[in-house]
Parts: C-alpha cells; sequence; structure tokens
C-alpha cells in the first residue's frame, strides 16, 4: 500500500472515532472499588497515629500527677538525706576570774530544742604547767559521765549525757579549771566540740576556740 494513502486513511479514521465516555466512566468507577488496599489504610493510619499521641499525652500528665502527689504526701525526707539536728549555739570564752597562775574555760551552750544525746568536750593545749583542779556545769551532776585525761598535747574535758537522759532547750554552762605556770596563759590554742542528737536522730556539730 502506498505510505501517503495509509497516512490519509489514518487520518480520517482518526476524525472519525468518536469515544465511549460511558465506557470510560465505568471503566474509572471499577478502578476506585479496586483500589488498592494501601491507600484506604492511609486515612486509619492518621487516626491511629494521632490516638496513639492523645494516649501518650495522657500516661505523661498522669504520671505528673502521681509524681506530684507522691512529693507532696511524703512526711520523710529522701533517703540518704539527713535529718535536721538540734537548732543550737556555742561560744568559749576564759573566765574574767582567771588569774596568773589558774584559769578556768567556760563554755556557754544554747539549745533551742531538746537533745537526747550530748557530748561536750573542752580542750586545753598543754601550755606549760597545765593541771587539772576540777570542773562543773549548770545541769545536774547526775544526768552526765565526765572524764578528764591528756590527749594528743592537750588536757581534755569531756561531758557525755547519760542514756535515758534529755538535755532540755536553754542556756548550759560548761566550766574546766585548772593550774597553768605563772603569767597570763595565752588560750589561742584551746578548743571546744559540742555533738548534739535530735529524737529523730538528727546530728548538729559545734566547733569553736576561746578568746580571752
Amino acid at each position: 500500500m502506498d505510505e501517503t494513502r495509509l497516512r490519509g486513511e489514518l487520518r480520517e479514521a482518526a476524525l472519525a472515532h468518536r469515544p465511549d465516555r460511558a465506557r470510560m466512566l465505568a471503566r474509572v468507577e471499577r478502578g476506585m472499588t479496586a483500589a488498592p488496599p494501601a491507600r484506604t489504610l492511609r486515612p486509619a493510619r492518621r487516626w491511629t497515629a494521632a490516638v496513639a499521641v492523645a494516649a501518650t499525652a495522657a500516661a505523661v500528665v498522669g504520671l505528673g500527677g502521681l509524681a506530684v502527689t507522691t512529693l507532696r504526701d511524703r512526711p520523710a525526707p529522701p533517703a540518704g538525706v539527713a535529718a535536721p539536728g538540734p537548732a543550737a549555739r556555742a561560744a568559749g570564752t576564759v573566765d574574767p576570774g582567771s588569774n596568773r597562775w589558774w584559769a578556768q574555760s567556760d563554755l556557754a551552750v544554747t539549745t533551742d530544742t531538746g537533745a537526747t544525746a550530748l557530748t561536750v568536750e573542752v580542750r586545753v593545749a598543754l601550755t606549760g604547767g597545765i593541771v587539772s583542779t576540777g570542773h562543773w556545769q549548770t545541769r545536774s551532776a547526775d544526768d552526765f559521765r565526765v572524764t578528764v585525761a591528756e590527749e594528743s598535747g592537750a588536757l581534755v574535758y569531756r561531758w557525755t549525757l547519760k542514756e535515758g537522759r534529755e538535755l532540755p532547750p536553754g542556756p548550759h554552762t560548761f566550766a574546766a579549771q585548772y593550774n597553768h605556770a605563772e603569767g597570763v596563759r595565752d588560750a589561742s590554742a584551746d578548743t571546744y566540740a559540742v555533738v548534739l542528737t535530735a529524737r529523730d536522730g538528727g546530728r548538729t556539730t559545734l566547733r569553736g576556740g576561746f578568746a580571752g
């Protein structure tokens, strides 16, 4: 067949063709009905993700409320944190009645709360001629065990509250008396230490020195 004639016939056939719209629409509808399952699952996935996010947020809010309630209602301090000890203050001085051969070191301890255990130490440095001549305290002598001994270059006076006794709130004085070499004695090397324990086990430690 002549190529020119063939092209003419094909052009005429194309111009004469009329598409079947009804058949095309039916084909499209069938295609939509037979769409892959993945396409119909996309909205479901979005909805599932939204539900998961909402559930997670609800869980976080729930846990946060539980934590706040737990912290608010917890009566005891966190594990490993010591309870506060008794509120107390201390000051050491050399008694103004001291003289060129004898002296008294006064330790004033003031407690705002009671203590179920107490240890008081007054350390008088062995500066020469130091010999104990006595001691006293404002509380009853029956409440304490008292020892005096030389330890590490000092004469140590130690008061220990007896078991079952309690130190009440208020001012308390512990005095250490001793002879020393003639002259004005330098007390700058003398020290004290006080350890108080509350009913709940809280402990307070006070340390310092003595002024003239």
